[in-house]
């Protein structure tokens, strides 16, 4: 049972990441228009707008094979945070204005639906990766 749960959790996970590197990269004047109207330093929204769809999709890859699936989910926990983190920063008002980049279906969240979206893959990632973890620990 727990090995098909975290397999619905991996293939959710890389749904996840595929869509939101493909909604960038599908509308990419928007997605880049999005970044650059963020509150960040030019140089970081240069270096975020080719890294963060490349990241997405490399994680989705990770995801797909067992051999580095342990390092998708790890990259994958390090994309939610990071995002989970942008979220809370909004939320708790640290810019003064910020739009949203996201794309896709996701554009449509609040931000308070935003962070609880991230939270609940937030926690799916985590489960997978310590069942990963607890599983390779087991047969070592």
């Amino acid at each position: 049972m727990k090995s098909r749960s975290t397999a619905i959790i991996v293939f959710l996970l890389i749904t996840l990441f595929a869509y939101t590197a493909f909604i960038k990269l599908l509308d990419y004047n928007e997605y880049v228009s999005g970044l650059q109207s963020q509150p960040l330093p030019d140089w970081l929204v240069r270096l975020l707008i080719p890294l963060t769809p490349l990241v997405e999709f490399t994680c989705a890859i990770l995801l797909s094979f067992q051999v580095t699936r342990t390092v998708g989910l790890a990259v994958g926990l390090t994309l939610l945070v990071l995002f989970t983190s942008y979220t809370v920063m909004v939320l708790l008002h640290v810019f003064p204005h910020v739009p949203c980049p996201c794309g896709g279906i996701i554009r449509h969240l609040s931000w308070k639906q935003h962070l609880a979206f991230n939270l609940f893959f937030l926690f799916l990632n985590g489960i997978a990766l310590w069942r990963r973890r607890k599983t390779k620990h087991i047969h070592a």
